[in-house]
């Protein structure tokens, strides 16, 4: 997850809108740069957020079926799932690959008025996200609904046993549970819900050129706050997360540790 959404920074933010204001890379104005530029972008984004959902679900199963939980949540299962949703994700975006015209990054006629674009378009906006807003509510019910009744039916229990003794490391992990997965999914949601709308109101309309300057500026707020899911989501990850955390670390010191052992050498 945080692998997509770095590439989703450096693609969509300083490869794209940077890269019109500021860098000017002569190789993203024509084609195939345009082209590549926006595969490898949308399929990042796609990967960022189905990722989003794959998560949300693996804690559904670690908090909520605990039997389940010993064969699912593994190393082995979190690669290929992790390998599957970014092919799938790439192929879903190759057509992307020919919305320009030949010598120009210019949108083509046909991807405006064409019965199979209009219906990639549509498909594409529905599938990614309004159906990940929907799978991410549902999966987080379930799981702050049987967290709830867990945690009501322990207090209850150590009522019984321990009066003594209020602090319950198990409940603790259980709020930390809660509050993650309130924290990222909310997030994508709040930050994506503008973007969504502004996306819909043009293919409805048909607002591509000459649009009035409300949505304008709607349709630029909701990229941004868009574009900002991935930075938030990666601050969650290093705050939240002690192994994340190590590992950053770990990556950080890796290259003085073979500095260090080649001069003891």
């Amino acid at each position: 997850m945080a692998v997509a959404d770095l590439l989703v920074v450096i693609i969509q933010v300083i490869l794209d809108k940077m890269n019109r204001s500021y860098l000017r890379i002569v190789f993203f104005y024509y084609p195939p740069g345009c082209s590549i530029r926006d595969v490898i972008g949308s399929t990042a984004v796609s990967s960022s957020v189905w990722l989003t959902v794959t998560f949300t679900f693996d804690r559904m199963v670690a908090i909520c079926f605990q039997k389940l939980k010993r064969k699912f949540c593994s190393e082995r299962n979190a690669a290929v799932i992790i390998t599957t949703v970014s092919l799938l994700s790439l192929l879903n975006k190759i057509p992307l690959y020919f919305k320009y015209e030949p010598y120009y990054c210019k949108i083509t006629y046909e991807c405006f008025y064409y019965l199979v674009w209009l219906a990639f378009d549509w498909g594409d906006r529905i599938l990614t996200p309004v159906l990940l807003f929907f799978l991410i509510l549902l999966l987080n019910a379930v799981t702050v609904r049987h967290i709830l009744l867990a945690s009501a039916v322990r207090r209850k229990l150590r009522g019984q046993q321990n009066r003594d003794k209020p602090n319950d490391p198990e409940m603790k992990n259980r709020r930390r549970s809660i509050i993650l997965l309130f924290a990222i999914s909310g997030s994508f949601i709040l930050l994506w819900i503008t973007r969504v709308i502004s996306l819909a109101v043009q293919r409805i309309t048909g607002w591509y050129i000459g649009v009035p300057a409300g949505y304008w500026v709607g349709d630029i707020m909701g990229a941004m706050l868009q574009l900002s899911s991935s930075c938030t989501n990666m601050f969650i990850y290093a705050v939240t997360q002690r192994k994340f955390r190590e590992e950053m670390l770990n990556t950080v010191k890796y290259p003085f540790i073979i500095i260090q052992n080649s001069i003891k050498r």
